[in-house]
């Protein structure tokens, strides 16, 4: 059975999901792949895990990096899940390129190379976003790609973090997007 609950961020609003092992999901309403593996018939239910998660999220957003870990319980492939333990092991206000998971990938399999895309496409499905922090890959020249919720928010979230934006870059793309949602 899985359990949900909402989160109001100042990002906007963020669906909770949770089983009995652990959380399955975080997504910001109307992200892509939003509640993508979230069963039809999940109960709305504040569950320790899901409290868990509201308290390290208040953490999170006012600033602090949380000093406690959750239960994760992300459904994905094999190689998803080999992408998102990678995602979990990225410092708090750092960051890391595709290119940079790809190539812990081939070494870990004994493999010349590994696409920097397939790990895109693994990072871009991460179902529990910011916890597992999605938000901290950018491509290899610095720009800041690939966020299922938003250029914009991922900008937020770095720049929540404290991370260095110095080198990183907003495709043009993107830039105009930005602009008009701070107008």
């Amino acid at each position: 059975m899985q359990y949900t609950s909402h989160y109001v961020s100042f990002l906007g609003d963020i669906l909770l999901a949770a089983d009995d092992i652990g959380l399955v999901g975080l997504w910001f309403v109307n992200q892509k792949y939003y509640a993508r593996h979230l069963d039809k018939k999940n109960v709305e239910k504040e569950t320790l895990i899901l409290k868990e998660t509201k308290r390290w999220l208040d953490l999170y957003f006012s600033g602090q990096e949380p000093d406690f870990s959750l239960p994760l319980h992300p459904a994905g492939t094999d190689f998803q899940q080999e992408v998102w333990a990678i995602l979990g092991e990225i410092p708090y206000g750092k960051t890391m390129t595709y290119g940079d998971i790809a190539n812990r990938i081939a070494h870990k399999r004994g493999l010349a190379t590994m696409s920097a895309q397939a790990v895109g496409g693994a990072v871009g499905h991460n179902p529990i976003s910011i916890i597992i922090p999605c938000h901290r890959v950018v491509g290899t020249n610095g720009s800041l790609t690939g966020y299922a919720g938003g250029i914009d928010k991922k900008i937020v979230l770095l720049q929540l973090e404290k991370v260095d934006m110095t080198d990183l870059l907003i495709p043009k793309k993107d830039l105009g997007k930005i602009k008009n949602s701070q107008a």
